[in-house]
């Protein structure tokens, strides 16, 4: 069953471009990683980034948060958000047709 993962970044004052900058190597690189399905950031009105992930399955997932473009990001947004990145697995509650009451 596939996984979806939200991630929240709270840029400090002043670093959003500069969060940008560092999540856009990133998300070209997750893009090439077994299992990935989607991989993409949106900006909040509240100045928050918010990613959206999909991953074919949990153990692939796992795998991409031990993987080096994880740790090469971490690196790279070191100093630069306002709190801990808040990630949040979600469980589909379908509803609907297949192809639009889920993610």
């Amino acid at each position: 069953m596939s996984v979806v993962v939200t991630a929240t970044f709270t840029p400090k004052d002043g670093n959003f471009e500069r969060v940008v900058e560092a999540l856009s190597p990133a998300i070209s690189e997750v893009h090439l990683e077994p299992g990935c399905l989607l991989y993409a950031i949106h900006e909040s009105p509240n100045g928050q980034i918010l990613m959206i992930e999909k991953w074919e399955s949990a153990e692939l997932l796992d795998a991409h948060g031990e993987g080096e473009a994880v740790k090469k990001l971490n690196t790279a947004l070191d100093g630069l958000l306002q709190r801990p990145v808040e990630v949040v697995r979600h469980e589909p509650i379908p509803a609907g047709t297949a192809s639009q009451g889920a993610l």
